[in-house]
């Protein structure tokens, strides 16, 4: 009979948890919620968690700030998220960068990727361009591919960094294609791309954003696109997996919060986010960045993010990439 009156109290217990987090979840929220970008102030990152934020509030009346703590490949604000309260009022902005590649590459880094967040929804997947300079001659992936077997070790492609997505498709293009092309990093996409209007370097995978500019303006050749599809910008311009299969380079955002976060929180919120990402008005802003609006089920984060890592680490193991290399 004890153990019987023991047991009936833990479900009493186990009610009263679920029944707090549900009041909880439907009063909030009930004072503003920060969303922490961990890119650059002004970057294509910033401006789309403020579009989600405005978005969050104009449904739900409270302000959503936007924090940005950049540095360390993206490891400062994500640990900032990891160690915050799970209440939901303050969400990571993450990415590729901060969730897969920066634990991948940077020694020590202080948080799991999958167990130390709960997953809310993906939000945005933008490929990015693979362009050259006109100087390169060539019209095509394959053209491409052609000239840097007949020179072998002769073409440069730049980078945002050791590590950077950008660096990690350069090292996927020279394994899939078995070429040899030389690394050049960069602190950041506005040297690498003036270095390649400027020819010191050949070649470079960049953002849509940045990349579509420089090709209307007639200072660089978009090649292709690095979507698993053909980007609805350049609909005529291939993709590279069109001729290497597998091959894709992609920046994608998801909103996660701290681990142990109630699921009643979480699909409030995850609920707030599909409402923002299917506004008109969204929709046609994140288009116009190159971005794709990608609402989903915080299980679909997860699986996301570990088939993003089981990619990466391959990759990075054949490479031979670190931190400092």
């Amino acid at each position: 009979m004890k153990g019987i009156a023991i047991r009936g109290l833990g479900c009493v217990a186990m009610i009263a948890v679920t029944s707090t987090a549900a009041a909880q979840s439907a009063g909030f929220p009930a004072k503003p919620i920060r969303i922490v970008n961990t890119t650059s102030a002004g970057g294509p990152a910033d401006a789309l968690a403020r579009l989600v934020g405005q978005k969050l509030t104009e449904q739900w009346g409270q302000p959503i700030v936007v924090d940005t703590r950049a540095g360390a490949a993206g490891t400062i604000g994500a640990d900032i998220v990891a160690r915050a309260a799970p209440d939901g009022y303050t969400l990571l902005l993450g990415s590729g960068a901060s969730l897969v590649i920066a634990p991948l590459v940077v020694k020590a880094v202080p948080y799991d990727p999958i167990r130390d967040f709960s997953p809310v929804s993906m939000v945005a997947i933008s490929p990015f361009a693979l362009v050259v300079h006109p100087s390169v001659g060539v019209k095509t992936v394959g053209d491409l591919v052609a000239a840097a077997k007949a020179r072998p070790g002769q073409f440069n492609f730049g980078s945002t960094g050791t590590g950077s997505t950008a660096h990690l498709g350069g090292e996927q293009l020279k394994l899939l294609a078995g070429i040899d092309i030389r690394h050049v990093p960069y602190k950041g996409a506005v040297p690498a791309v003036a270095d390649l209007v400027g020819g010191r370097i050949q070649i470079l995978f960049n953002s849509m954003a940045s990349a579509l500019p420089q090709v209307k303006a007639g200072r660089l050749t978009l090649l292709a696109t690095c979507g698993p599809t053909r980007s609805p910008l350049t609909p005529e311009t291939p993709i590279v997996a069109e001729s290497w299969p597998g091959f894709e380079v992609v920046t994608w955002y998801s909103i996660v919060g701290p681990a142990r976060m109630p699921r009643a929180l979480v699909m409030r919120l995850n609920d707030g986010i599909r409402k923002a990402l299917a506004d008109p008005d969204a929709v046609a802003r994140f288009q116009a960045a190159g971005n794709t609006p990608a609402p989903s089920t915080p299980e679909a984060v997860v699986d996301y993010t570990r088939k993003q890592v089981v990619k990466y680490r391959k990759l990075i193991q054949v490479a031979g990439i670190s931190a400092g290399g």
